[in-house]
Formats: structure tokens, C-alpha cells, sequence
């Protein structure tokens, strides 16, 4: 999540506004989110993946090569998207 928003260029503040958290509070929230020390609700992830533009698995990705990989197929058309998914997993078997 940090990366994707340092990627941006966003603060935390900007991202925890986006998501409709007080704008008091959403620096602290942001933060304890990417330093793990609180997990959001699936539902408030589910808003800061999409104000960051990745997927909801994207936020859960512990390693960092597979997150990238997950948001190069959320950035293709959705009809594209099962089609390189399946080529790829054709690679493994």
C-alpha cells in the first residue's frame, strides 16, 4: 500500500480523505494500516484499493514481485485479464 501511494506521489492524508476518513485523523489511520499495526475492514480496504487504482489482493501481497504482477493484470481491459491470466498459468504447468 505504501509503495503504490509513494508511487502516486499521494500523502497519507490525501488517501485517507479519498476514502472519507476525517481529514483530522486520516494521516494516523494511513499509517497504521501500512505499518500493520491495525487492519482495515474489508470494506475500507476494498476503498483504498480503489482510490489507489489496484486490486484488493494487491494490498495483501507480501511479496512485492507477485503485488506488481497482480496490478499489471488489474491494469488490462477485464476481457483480457483471464485470457493472459490463463498464458501465464500455462508457464507453470
Amino acid at each position: 500500500m505504501r509503495a503504490r501511494r509513494e508511487e502516486l506521489g499521494w500523502s497519507q492524508e490525501k488517501v485517507g480523505v479519498l476514502i472519507g476518513i476525517d481529514e483530522s485523523s486520516s494521516r494516523a489511520r494511513i499509517s497504521r494500516y501500512e505499518l500493520g499495526v491495525h487492519e482495515p475492514a474489508i470494506a475500507t480496504a476494498r476503498l483504498i484499493a480503489d482510490a489507489l487504482g489496484v486490486s484488493l489482493p494487491y494490498l495483501y501481497c507480501e511479496n512485492d514481485a507477485v503485488a506488481h504482477l497482480l496490478h499489471a493484470l488489474h491494469q488490462l481491459p477485464s476481457e483480457q485479464q483471464a485470457r493472459r491470466a490463463e498464458q501465464l498459468l500455462a508457464t507453470f504447468r
